[in-house]
């Protein structure tokens, strides 16, 4: 399916979908919890729908209703043989985590863009834990031959390539044979996301030890307890509705925690620095149409909000500098190369160099767009076009489907020029 987005005012009131994040971090964490765990308001999109597969591959029973998800664990099956993980690299570098604890042999795979996503830190990590593990040249496929434990001590892993390798260790660390000290031999960057797999481990009855500084994490040897885990808004979607406000009309977004430990919140903070009007209330929080200035801004933790903010600043007055973007070439698609080519046929002046953007805003037009199947892409040019003379024609836009199946329809709710083309 293609989309074609047109300039046009924007107006209404939007629920924000459920935190993709925390969905996944609540599915693993009810596999791990031996009893009856409930997940209230989940995300169901293309990338959960990953984890619960894998998850049910594993032995857990999920039994998913619109607005609460139960699950039963009661320990993994042994030798589930494969697991697909789809697109969603969330679910591989978790799944692969806790496959070290089935006994037998796990084979985890995915789809072509997964495929292309580094695995080798985390595979040198459970090695370290005694879990006889390899990969296709530090990709995967990944083959993990589990024995049912983890032996435990200190370990070492990568922090500057994927938070999620730190996250995959630390759900599986609370099963180690002894405490566990997980240091990192290099920075950690994404750091809220780690701490939400924290807070998530917490609501199931896990503790881990943080220094200061996020270089080192303690677990002793402990079990997850089943929980009631609400999912809260999901700020990483709802920064592309509140960009579209920034852009093109007045958008209230319901729903999302302004305290929220989530890295994408900082979307609200780019928009005040930018000038946007923004108001908090007990309705949400809204903010409308003003014109906008250049910034620099480093997205070092934050860096899928990359697209969304890059939308803004190519509109802009002035230059802006994003920085912190050097790992981005690891997502779902070259996502720093993708996003700069589809600038530059919509008219922004933007030069890339070693993770650091510049972007010249100014006046845009219409164009045609191909994401690469990457949602983030797509999501970012459908808001771009609010404000882009003539058309914006989006390929293959079903891929919003990854994180935020709703999009399309919402855009339309919030009166958005969008028409929805299937293509013969």
């Amino acid at each position: 399916m293609d989309t074609v987005v047109r300039k046009g005012f924007v107006e209404g009131v939007s629920t924000a979908p459920p935190s993709k994040s925390y969905t996944h971090r609540a599915l693993f964490c009810s596999s791990l919890a031996l009893g009856k765990s409930q997940i209230g308001f989940p995300l169901w999109s293309r990338d959960t729908e990953a984890s619960v597969n894998a998850l049910e591959k594993l032995g857990v029973e999920v039994n998913v209703k619109p607005t609460c998800w139960l699950i039963d664990s009661q320990g993994f099956n042994d030798s589930p043989s494969e697991i697909f993980c789809q697109e969603s690299g969330t679910t591989l570098r978790f799944a692969t985590a806790v496959s070290s604890l089935v006994n037998g042999e796990t084979r985890i795979t995915g789809g072509p863009s997964l495929l292309k996503r580094p695995i080798e830190p985390l595979i040198e990590c459970l090695r370290q834990l005694g879990v006889e593990c390899c990969s296709s040249n530090g990709y995967p496929p990944i083959l993990v031959k589990g024995v049912g434990n983890i032996t435990g001590g200190d370990v070492s892993i990568k922090g500057d390539i994927s938070s999620q390798f730190v996250s995959a260790v630390l759900l599986i660390a609370p099963y180690a044979d002894k405490p566990l000290t997980l240091k990192l031999s290099t920075p950690l960057e994404s750091k809220p996301y780690v701490s939400m797999t924290i807070e998530t481990q917490k609501s199931y009855g896990v503790y881990v030890y943080v220094e200061e500084d996020m270089r080192s994490f303690e677990i002793k040897r402990q079990s997850y307890k089943p929980s009631r885990f609400t999912v809260e808004g999901d700020w990483s979607s709802s920064a592309y509705l509140l960009a579209a406000g920034a852009l093109a009309g007045r958008v209230t977004v319901k729903g999302l925690r302004v305290d929220s430990i989530q890295a994408d919140r900082k979307i609200l903070e780019i928009l005040k620095a930018m000038g946007a009007e923004a108001r908090e209330t007990s309705e949400g929080i809204t903010i409308e149409q003003s014109q906008i200035e250049g910034i620099e801004a480093d997205l070092s933790d934050c860096p899928d909000l990359f697209p969304v903010v890059a939308t803004l600043c190519s509109v802009a007055k002035g230059v802006s500098v994003l920085k912190g973007l050097g790992r981005l070439r690891f997502k779902e698609s070259d996502r720093l190369a993708v996003m700069a080519d589809g600038l530059r046929r919509i008219g922004v002046s933007i030069n890339t160099k070693e993770g650091v953007v510049e972007i010249k805003g100014g006046m845009v037009h219409g164009c045609t767009v191909n994401p690469e199947n990457d949602h983030r892409i797509a999501m970012a040019f459908a808001v771009l076009g609010l404000a882009a003379e003539g058309e914006t024609r989006i390929l293959n836009s079903e891929c919003v489907d990854k994180s935020f199946p709703d999009f399309w329809n919402v855009l339309e709710s919030l009166n958005a020029n969008v028409r929805r083309l299937r293509n013969e």
